[in-house]
């Protein structure tokens, strides 16, 4: 599974992080164990110490003690969860490899290659599948300024180009105003469909340029509602940016957006 190294690198940092959380409380802790009675609807608080064979009462003026020994068995009882998730990450970590199947099929000589039927269509082979899907986009419309982006195709505005030529310099393969159909409404065209090669999804990239146009926002919105309506949601496999006239759409913006929900 591509992507799956870094999702388990970054569980890896989280768990370091409490790792050294816990290590911090642990330095100074009380004695000993919390232990619990209740009788009577009234609650004793204990605290057990094994090594000297002792059970000593927590006074109700010394509550905090009761507090203090809860923490340590639960950091205690973490620490050990953590140490020993760690290992495992480290171990599994150290030998996975993403798309090791796939890497199996694309060492072999073109020859065997032919002979063979992989388990899994190999990314490149699924890319250039779906690149070359034919299909009609939404056409030019009375009005359109003639914009083209880098891979020749007449785009709707200007930030359009940007984020076009933006994908063209990553190698990153889109289609542009890709026919899609949304139940209850019908026919759409994002202005980008990209299938992402860490999962597999087909997603889509929806700009909004004139949110300062109330017309135009409410249009945007019951777009996007649409598409949420149909089980495309926004940071999964709905990409949408936005912009006014007072707030242009950058290179910047856009090249985080690619990176926290493309690459």
């Amino acid at each position: 599974m591509n992507g799956l190294k870094e999702l388990l690198e970054i569980e890896k940092n989280r768990l370091i992080r409490i790792k050294s959380v816990l290590d911090n409380r642990l330095i100074e802790v009380p004695e000993g164990a919390l232990r619990i009675s209740t009788s009577n609807n009234c609650t004793q608080f204990k605290q057990s110490i094994e090594a000297k064979k002792k059970l000593i009462y927590i006074k109700k003026d010394d509550k905090q003690l009761a507090y203090r020994l809860a923490q340590k068995s639960y950091d205690q009882k973490v620490q050990k969860l953590v140490d020993r998730r760690l290992k495992q990450l480290d171990k599994f970590t150290e030998e996975y490899e993403d798309n090791e199947i796939e890497k199996i099929y694309n060492k072999l000589h073109p020859i065997r290659k032919a002979l063979i039927q992989p388990v899994e269509i190999p990314w490149e082979q699924r890319l250039a599948e779906w690149k070359n899907t034919p299909y009609v986009g939404k056409g030019v419309t009375p009005g359109m300024p003639e914009i083209y982006s880098k891979k020749g195709e007449r785009v709707r505005s200007k930030s359009e180009k940007i984020i076009a030529d933006i994908f063209c310099d990553l190698g990153i393969e889109y289609k542009y105003e890709c026919p899609l159909n949304l139940k209850g409404v019908g026919i759409v065209y994002p202005d980008f469909t990209i299938l992402r090669k860490r999962d597999g999804k087909e997603i889509y990239w929806e700009h909004d340029g004139r949110m300062d146009d109330p017309k135009y926002a409410e249009k945007a919105v019951r777009k996007i509602n649409s598409y949420i309506a149909n089980g495309y949601f926004p940071g999964d496999n709905l990409i949408v940016s936005f912009e006014s006239s007072g707030n242009v759409l950058n290179d910047r913006i856009i090249k985080g957006m690619i990176s926290k929900y493309i690459s």
